[in-house]
């Protein structure tokens, strides 16, 4: 077993340089997933569903199976690779345009069947690699290259993890986020809990990770986590919604 710093070497990513822009959180993320697969054994076991959007630069990164889907599919593409690989871990990797907005019927009804994967999407309340565009989690007041977000012409934040959680079939989902070192571990803990569900409970789980885009938020890099604590959070709380696992 080769140690840096007496842990076990993050085997699931390749050596490369970040293509994620600076202070974008999806590097932080795509650390801790390979940190978890690792930690456990689960590389050779799993199957990651990506889908269009700056989550797919994960491809550079993860060296663990993949398949592409198109844009908001990803759903829709893990309910049919794990019902097909039941052995495999299945773990779907978006960000909030792609699972919120074009592919929100595919979430909702894959959460909806209980589709034993694990969902993981990355919120930064922004369509990023396609421009800058309104998501249907961009704040009110904030300014996309679609225009501000006022409530009276494009509603108010879907707050995901809140209406996954009030479905019957799912196994677990929450928000969380990476922007302390507390959150990041708090994080970790809940995509290996998630993962033990699937493996040992064949259940569906949801997990939402709050992010920075410094460029679409028009904010310096390093005034990400700052913008996260003060603003993002007001409006995306962090908790567990469901947790099957405590019911009676």
């Amino acid at each position: 077993m080769e140690l840096v710093y007496g842990k076990e070497l993050n085997k699931a990513l390749f050596p490369e340089g970040s293509a994620f822009c600076p202070g974008c959180m999806h590097s932080t993320i795509n650390k801790i997933i390979g940190e978890v697969l690792t930690e456990n054994g689960w590389i050779e076991d799993t199957i990651m569903v990506m889908p269009i959007g700056c989550a797919c630069n994960t491809i550079r990164y993860m060296d663990v199976d993949m398949v592409r889907s198109l844009h908001g599919r990803a759903a829709a593409v893990a309910t049919g690779v794990k019902r097909i690989r039941k052995d495999k871990i299945v773990l779907t990797y978006q960000g909030d345009g792609d699972a919120a907005a074009i592919g929100g019927l595919e979430t909702f009804y894959a959460a909806n069947r209980g589709e034993p994967f694990t969902a993981i999407v990355v919120n930064n309340q922004i369509y990023g690699m396609t421009g800058g565009q309104m998501s249907p989690c961009t704040l009110v007041g904030q300014e996309s290259t679609t225009g501000e977000r006022l409530s009276m012409h494009a509603g108010y934040p879907v707050k995901c993890a809140e209406m996954i959680g009030q479905l019957e079939a799912v196994g677990f989902a929450g928000r969380f986020a990476v922007h302390t070192p507390k959150h990041i571990l708090q994080t970790k803990a809940a995509i290996k809990k998630a993962i033990d569900l699937q493996i040992n409970e064949n259940k569906y789980s949801f997990i939402e990770i709050l992010s920075a885009c410094p460029v679409n938020w028009h904010i310096k890099p390093e005034d990400g986590p700052k913008t996260i604590e003060e603003r993002v959070l007001q409006v995306f709380p962090l908790g567990v919604y469901k947790d099957a696992t405590k019911e009676v």
